[in-house]
Order: C-alpha cells, then structure tokens, then sequence
C-alpha cells in the first residue's frame, strides 16, 4: 500500500504540471522548446542509464534494447505519417497538427505513466528505501509528464476541454500501475525492452515533431535556451534524486 500512497503524490504533480500549460497555452511556443528539452533529457539521463544498469546487472544483451528503440521511433513515426496521410485533403496538412496525433502522443504518454507507477510499485517490493526514491524521481518529473500531455494535445489543435480529460487520465494512471503490483512482478528483460521503446517514442516526438513545431514561426537564441534548460533541468532531477 506504500506504492499506491506514494503515486497519488504523483497523480498531483502531473495534474498540476497539466493545468499549468492550460493556463499558459498563449505561450505554447515556449512551452515547447523547454517540454522539447525535458523530452531529450528524458531519454539521455534516465532512459539509457537505467538500460545500461539493467544490461550490466543481468548481462542482457544490449541488442534488444536497441531494437525496441527502433520500433519505438518508427513506429509512432509509421502511425503519425498514415494519420497525416489519411488527411493529406485537409488545407491544414502542412502544418503537421491534427487531434489524432495529439491523442496519440497523450496516450503513449498514460502507457509511460503507467509503468512510472509499476516502478515505484517494483521499488517498493525491493525494499521501503528503494521505493522512496523511485517515488521522489517519479513525483519529481511528473509535473512535466503533465506538462508534456497537454502541449502534445494543444499544438494538435485538441481543445482545452479534452486536454483536461486526457490529463486526468494521465495522472490516474500511476496510481493503477502502483495497485496492479499488489498483483504481478515484471522481468528485469521486459523493462529494458520497454525503456528501449518508450526511448524511440521520445525521441521521435522530442526532435522530429515538438522541436521543429516550436520554431515554425519563431526561432532564436532564447527558445534555444529554453531546451537547454529543460535538458539542465532533467539532468539535475537525475542526479538528485
């Protein structure tokens, strides 16, 4: 029951981290450049390291990891591509937003939210120490994760209203993947391969779909700054906690 009491502190901070971005949607340029930042940070400090662990504790084949990280990447890219090709008659094609993609993306983003409470539940049946501080890194990028769902669903012309609802759906999912394991336990092998997948689907909406988006219609040194602060950001949760 501590996973459970620990991820409905994360169920807050992602929801905060998403009613931040409604209310600053007038800014979603930024917002952008820096959750494009955070994205990337996300992936090179704490994706790939914690594959690299998992790879030397068990002496896993690294090669596995790299080939879901391929599937991941190309295969967001293969459904962004096949939605945007399904409405290659809209006039607003070449702007690359749509609904679809948005919902997409928030969806990817609940599965990864979902796993983020799997492990503070697998933390936790570590020992009470290790749980804590996966919960600390879970609550801690969190208030992003919140973030990042509804820019996702923003810049894809989703309204604020179905914003909210798929926010909240973000944030419960944490909690239900912290109570599913009361029921279950994960093999060390399936969570490098799900890291390696989760890592392609971040950096293909990191920097193929939000970079390129942020700087359609205005570029400069001080957007470029956001993204560094996001990957500064990401990388001194990373160390901290």
């Amino acid at each position: 029951m501590e996973a459970v009491i620990f991820s409905i502190a994360a169920f807050f901070s992602t929801f905060m981290g998403g009613l931040f971005s409604i209310k600053f949607k007038n800014k979603l340029n930024a917002i952008m450049c820096f959750t494009a930042g955070v994205l990337l940070g996300v992936f090179s400090f704490d994706i790939v390291p914690e594959i690299i662990e998992q790879v030397k504790e068990h002496n896993f084949d690294p090669t596995g990891a790299m080939i879901a990280f391929v599937l991941g990447y190309m295969v967001f890219h293969v459904l962004e591509k096949t939605i945007l090709i399904h409405h290659a008659h809209e006039e607003e094609y070449a702007d690359h937003k749509h609904p679809q993609v948005g919902i997409l993306s928030a969806l990817a983003l609940a599965g990864h939210s979902f796993m983020d409470g799997v492990g503070i539940g697998l933390g936790f049946q570590a020992g009470t120490s290790v749980g804590i501080v996966v919960a600390i890194a879970v609550i801690s990028h969190d208030f992003t994760d919140g973030m990042n769902t509804v820019t996702l669903l923003l810049i894809n012309k989703n309204t604020p209203r179905r914003a909210k609802w798929f926010l909240l759906l973000d944030a419960l999912t944490p909690v239900l993947g912290a109570a599913s394991t009361l029921l279950f336990s994960v093999p060390p092998y399936f969570l490098v391969l799900y890291l390696g997948f989760f890592g392609g689907f971040l950096m293909y909406i990191g920097a193929s779909d939000i970079l390129p988006q942020a700087h359609s219609k205005q570029s400069s040194m001080k957007m470029i700054g956001l993204t560094a602060l996001g990957l500064l950001f990401i990388f001194i949760v990373s160390r901290v906690v």
